[in-house]
């Protein structure tokens, strides 16, 4: 059998490790500035553990937001925890990295969306497919043939 290279599994890896960093970061230093995260989860991944009110009030998936008042942000190689006010109420919740759909930072115009095999029926069962979703500046683009640098 021919080896490939799982390039959807190192870019899920990579994304997930770039998310543990900076949920570590804010954990140990503060959210800066003006940057702040929506995320959106599946309630439904085994390891997500929430309140049983917040479980019936959102069955399939659920959006939080970082950004003012949050405590016991803990994160760990699977995933973090954190604890939420939902209306003067603190929710302590557990979020595995894998039950993960996107990761939004709206001051920076930067997102990052894991698509899965139930959004996406074209792609196989195994394959997650990573969206880096940003609003790059406008520029003109030159192509730059590599065959004038080339010696004859």
């Amino acid at each position: 059998m021919a080896r490939s290279i799982d390039y959807g599994n190192l870019m899920h890896r990579a994304m997930r490790s770039l998310i543990q960093s900076v949920l570590t970061d804010v954990s140990e230093h503060g959210l800066p500035g003006a940057h702040h995260f929506f995320i959106t989860f599946d309630t439904r991944h085994p390891g997500v553990a929430l309140a049983d009110w917040l479980r019936e009030r959102y069955p399939t998936d659920m959006t939080i937001v970082i950004q003012h008042w949050f405590e016991n942000l803990t994160v760990t190689d699977e995933g973090f925890s954190i604890t939420l006010n939902f209306g003067n109420n603190p929710e302590p919740m557990v979020i595995p990295f894998d039950a993960l759909r996107t990761f939004v930072d709206p001051s920076v115009e930067f997102g990052l969306r894991f698509e899965t095999q139930e959004e996406d029926d074209e792609e196989d069962a195994d394959q997650t497919d990573i969206e880096v979703e940003e609003e790059p500046e406008q520029r003109n683009a030159e192509i730059v043939s590599l065959d004038q640098f080339r010696k004859h």
